[in-house]
């Protein structure tokens, strides 16, 4: 696949996990508003981005297919490994900005810059480690 086109797919899967995490957060917001709110909504929002950009990359970004729920889960948990790190590169930017700033748009402007960032590198870690061709896969 051409460069460009990947690097596309990569920055709109990136935009669409993005909206996804923070609907998420922004729906458990709307629920529970009570102690820990904050933290329970990066939680979900970290949660439903998480499926979503793995369903979008293993399909359309990476065109990798699983052999069996074995390899299925596998995949799944090396992919969400990789996600570790880059995951508290997301926290720890959204939680800076909230504290330095305390609001709430400040907040999401920090969670899209620690998620853009975090996705990029994601996406280096899952071409080596994740969406690789495995032998004897069942």
């Amino acid at each position: 696949m051409k460069s460009s086109v990947k690097y596309t797919k990569l920055v709109l899967f990136a935009i669409i996990a993005i909206i996804s995490n923070l609907l998420g957060q922004e729906l458990s917001l709307t629920f529970y508003s009570q102690q820990y709110s904050i933290m329970l909504s990066i939680f979900i929002g970290t949660g439903t981005g998480l499926i979503v950009k793995y369903w979008l990359d293993k399909t359309f970004l990476f065109s990798y297919q699983t052999t069996s729920v074995k390899h299925e889960g596998k995949t799944f948990f090396l992919y969400t490994l990789m996600g570790i790190v880059t995951t508290c590169i997301f926290w720890l930017t959204e939680l800076s900005f909230e504290w330095i700033f305390q609001d709430k748009t400040m907040r999401y402007i920090g969670a899209v810059l620690g998620l853009t960032l975090g996705y990029y590198i994601k996406y280096i870690l899952d071409g080596k480690f994740v969406f690789v061709e495995q032998k004897n896969e069942q």
